[in-house]
């Protein structure tokens, strides 16, 4: 059986991986709503463990509105990355400086 610290370990890992993704990645828009999914994903590993230790539903029912949301985040955050390559040709994030409207 798998001990409630290795599905925490497993959590911790990829929840750091997300975080340097975010931090070394500051040019591609897509890799950065990839890191927060997957820091999303981590949080939802965590959850599911400790739901699973206490022998308590309500953490696997709140992962499922967790994951409703970050479906519903993705599709309007690549929809907004669609339309910024619409507009300006680029994903870059140094290049999106501007706000004029």
């Amino acid at each position: 059986m798998i001990a409630l610290s290795d599905y925490l370990i497993l959590g911790a890992i990829l929840f750091g991986i997300s975080v340097a993704g975010i931090f070394l990645n500051r040019k591609n828009v897509i890799i950065l709503l990839m890191s927060i999914e997957l820091m999303l994903l981590a949080v939802n590993i965590n959850f599911i463990a400790f739901s699973h230790y206490l022998n308590d539903l309500a953490g696997q029912v709140f992962v499922f509105f967790i994951l409703t949301v970050a479906a519903a985040e993705s599709a309007i955050g690549l929809a907004i990355i669609i339309v910024l390559f619409r507009r300006r040709n680029t994903i870059n994030i140094q290049d999106l400086d501007s706000l004029k409207g």
